[in-house]
């Protein structure tokens, strides 16, 4: 028993030793201990006291921690006051556990290296993650915070203090005010806005920390309320943000995302964290003068990042296309959102025409950035209900699937609603190489006709169906470059249907039936059949065949079109099936370049032909007038084979096997090549001798033109 009491005796000693011992007088030794050990200065400067228990306080009157010598700021920490809550079990095991950490006028000095460094790190090594403290919540009054991390282009100074709605002190949720400036990513960045005081860095999800925030970084605009569970981690956010800037691209460099260029825009959402995933939901803004719902996922777990969501635009305007291509953001779009200020500057690298420039190019020269393909994977659905503005641009609607992986974007599959009908297919673009590899196959089906070309008076009543396949390979870094490299075929043909009568006889210079209809009115005729084919090969568009036949006139045409050079060279050859008088029938000439293209009758051949009817007028006004007599030479084309065989999918190959069961036969005879076989690519077939035109006189393959005929 006088053991037992002893005992207990002497605990009550220890204690009321420990309770009234003078920690103040080891405030010396524990200053030159913890320089040593973390190899800077560190010092309590007037009073320390220490509160022992499972969590042991140690309480600092006036406080001062020097940063390592490679940092810009000299301290780390000086304070008024500060109050440190420390745990001892962790110590045994090598931990620095700081479960809360009070401050009273703090001025903080924080930076973080590219090489892992960080100023808050204790010990030799900052790199090293042993040597950073957990800490669970850092409460403050005001104060100051620098913060540098040069590998986000990042040097902010933040000012904050206790301040109530009515610039008083307050206890409520959000006491703390604080305001920033300096740099982010290299923009200049402003902020501001309220918090809670107690900074949960580590703590668990049951500690949310209030934010209201809002912040500028270069041409962006971000505001963020709701609660953060942990600022360690950001877990648990749960934020409803608002957003708006000039470009969706701008986003890249603050938060790592790979957008498309856009105009202007304002967005919503509302945004919450699990895990490395980060969650957009309940999307709802404008870009330009389009609108824009949907969510998206950003999910950091992997080696690349990976953006998953389904996008929808009810309205998609035409003009907020531009940007996307590499165009200047039209003065539609900047005016559709007033609220975001300030002027955009154009991209670099593009060129446009400009107004009264019949010299300009329109194919957009803004760099395709490949090694930016390979910093984020995307699977993405966008959906457009329907396209406005179009001008004389037939298009409707729009949907396609983005899928971004390894450098490799492919937009498949792509489908544009256009004149009553669709393109579909696939458009592939690979990064991985310079200059990037682009591959586009694009399948036209029942486009109508009066709605492809419903910018042309005469086509308003035309009628009929078009089907074609784009098929096309180049390289480049820009789609200028894409096109003007490619190779492949395009082609696109058409059966039955009505067209103006009157575009006819003006194709072909027909006085007589122009005079005709002019004055009754113009009425359509038939169309049979129409049919163009072009092989591409280093950007030019070489025309393999090019026919429309109608009950009144059937036109061949030749030429080219180099999207190399954006310049327009083809010769149309009408030759009218009925006889009529007052005709100066001669080729067509469509030339010039894609910004002013020019179509007119071959100037030499109406000269010639228009000379010879003077000619003859001088000597007998009848013999002039017999000149421009049309005999109406033109015979139907044999559009049957042409339109049943290219609706097979496999009439290429036939068509190909056929020719070589034939080529014993028919060896020594040559022959033009027939429409379709053409249009397909493959050799001529003997079937196919009828898809061409029998004319008399015989007709010249070089031109097109019966041969002896006055031009």
């Amino acid at each position: 028993m006088k053991i037992a009491l002893g005992f207990l005796v002497l605990v009550a000693v220890l204690a009321l030793v420990l309770v009234f011992f003078p920690w103040d007088v080891l405030r010396g030794p524990l200053n030159r201990y913890v320089s040593e050990k973390t190899g800077r200065h560190f010092e309590i400067t007037r009073k320390l006291d220490v509160k022992l228990g499972r969590n042991t306080r140690i309480l600092a009157d006036g406080l001062q921690f020097a940063n390592p010598d490679w940092a810009k700021d000299p301290q780390l920490v000086t304070a008024d006051s500060a109050e440190i809550e420390l745990s001892l079990l962790p110590l045994l095991h090598r931990r620095i556990v700081i479960p809360r950490i009070e401050l009273r006028h703090p001025q903080l000095g924080l930076q973080l290296e590219p090489d892992g460094r960080r100023s808050w790190a204790l010990g030799q090594d900052t790199a090293d993650p042993k040597n950073r403290p957990e800490i669970g919540a850092l409460v403050v009054d005001e104060g100051s915070v620098h913060f540098i991390a040069s590998g986000h282009g990042a040097d902010i100074q933040t000012q904050f203090s206790i301040r109530g709605p009515d610039g008083n002190a307050s206890a409520g949720d959000m006491p703390l005010a604080f305001k920033s400036s300096g740099t982010w990513q290299r923009e200049h960045f402003t902020g501001g806005g309220r918090t809670g005081n107690a900074l949960y860095l580590s703590a668990p999800l049951e500690h949310p920390f209030p934010i209201d925030i809002s912040a500028v970084a270069g041409q962006t605009t971000v505001r963020a309320s709701g609660a953060v569970s942990s600022l360690a981690t950001l877990d648990g956010a749960k934020i409803e943000v608002n957003i708006k800037g000039h470009d969706l691209a701008d986003l890249y460099k603050f938060f790592g995302v790979v957008l498309p260029s856009t105009p202007r825009y304002v967005l919503r959402g509302d945004v919450s964290k699990n895990g490395a995933v980060w969650h957009a939901t309940n999307l709802n803004g404008k870009l330009g003068n389009s609108d824009l719902t949907g969510e998206l996922s950003f999910d950091r777990s992997g080696a690349v990042p990976l953006l998953t969501g389904n996008i929808k635009s009810k309205s998609l305007d035409f003009d907020d296309l531009a940007p996307l291509v590499g165009l200047p953001e039209t003065t539609r779009s900047a005016a559709a959102l007033p609220e975001v200020k300030g002027v955009r500057a154009a991209p670099v690298a593009v060129k446009t025409a400009a107004k009264g420039d019949p010299n300009g190019k329109i194919l957009p020269t803004a760099r395709i950035d490949g090694p930016r393909l390979k910093r984020m994977n995307a699977d993405v659905h966008y959906q457009a209900i329907k396209v406005t503005n179009v001008r004389h641009l037939p298009l409707e609607r729009m949907s396609v699937h983005v899928n971004m992986k390894d450098g490799v974007l492919q937009l498949d599959p792509l489908d544009i609603g256009a004149a009553g009908g669709s393109f579909v297919g696939a458009v592939r673009i690979d990064g991985n190489s310079s200059p990037a590899a682009a591959t586009m196959h694009l399948t036209a089906r029942q486009l109508e006709l009066n709605k492809l070309f419903g910018g042309l008076k005469f086509t308003k009543a035309a009628f009929g169906k078009i089907h074609g396949e784009i098929d096309l390979k180049g390289r480049g870094d820009s789609v200028a470059q894409m096109l003007g490299t490619s190779g492949g075929k395009v082609a696109m043909l058409m059966g039955g249907g009505e067209i103006s009568n009157m575009l006819l006889e003006l194709a072909g210079i027909d006085g007589g039936e122009i005079i005709k209809f002019y004055l009754k009115g113009d009425e359509n005729v038939q169309l049979r059949c129409a049919a163009t084919a072009f092989d591409v090969k280093n950007g030019v568009m070489q025309a393999s065949a090019f026919v429309v036949d109608t009950a009144d006139t059937v036109i061949y045409g030749d030429g080219q079109i180099s999207l190399a050079a954006e310049s327009i060279d083809l010769t149309l050859h009408p030759y009218p099936k009925d006889m009529s008088i007052l005709a100066l029938r001669s080729p067509l000439k469509v030339a010039g370049n894609f910004v002013k293209p020019r179509i007119g009758p071959e100037k030499g051949a109406l000269a010639m032909r228009g000379g010879l009817v003077l000619a003859l007028a001088a000597i007998n006004p009848l013999l002039g007038l017999a000149a421009t007599v049309e005999t109406g030479p033109g015979k139907d084309a044999d559009c049957g084979p042409v339109l049943r065989d290219a609706a097979s999918p496999y009439a290429a190959a036939r068509i190909t096997a056929l020719s070589k069961a034939a080529q014993g036969k028919e060896q020594d005879k040559p022959k033009r090549p027939g429409i379709l076989s053409r249009l397909l690519g493959g050799p001529a077939r003997a079937a196919d001798k009828s898809t061409e035109p029998s004319t008399e006189p015989s007709t010249e393959p070089s031109t097109g033109k019966p041969a002896g005929q006055l031009p």
